[in-house]
């Protein structure tokens, strides 16, 4: 019974996703390490918003082996991203740069958030405005209906 609990336990335990394949890895612990840093912060273009690294698709396992052909021809991690970034966009950062154009896509929510919450607060306070200034005088008929109703 202890075993069948044990089994259960560890079936339902999280597990990292990790699908690179043991014919890709790298002989060599510190490039293997290198390369899983690397790919860790790449995007599956198929997947979209997971990284090459725990993907499944044909592309990111290309994408995988291409990373670590780079490192094998000597190239430095930065050299590494700026090939695949060169090649595919930044769309394949899992994490864009907060620069350029993509500085605009970053500031951009808060900034609508920020007008929005000032065209809101402009809104309810011009109402609040109009609603407590002078209120309207009752006509003389009104005056006198008023009176009959209430009984004086």
């Amino acid at each position: 019974m202890r075993w069948l609990v044990l089994l259960v336990l560890l079936a339902l335990a999280p597990v990292p996703a990790v699908a690179v394949q043991p014919d890709e890895m790298l002989s060599d612990p510190a490039l293997e390490a290198r390369a899983r840093d690397i790919s860790a912060g790449l995007r599956c273009l198929v997947c979209r918003n997971e990284s090459i690294d725990e993907s499944n698709a044909d592309l990111a396992r290309d994408l995988r082996i291409l990373v670590r052909e780079r490192l094998k021809a000597g190239d430095s991690d930065a050299e590494v991203v700026k090939y695949l970034t060169d090649r595919y966009g930044e769309y394949v950062l899992l994490r864009p740069r907060t620069t350029g154009t993509n500085l605009v896509l970053w500031l951009a929510g808060p900034l609508l958030l920020l007008a929005g919450a000032g065209i809101a607060f402009a809104y309810v306070r011009g109402h609040r405005a109009a609603r407590l200034g002078e209120p309207e005088r009752l006509s003389d008929e009104e005056t006198a209906r008023l009176n009959e109703i209430l009984g004086r």
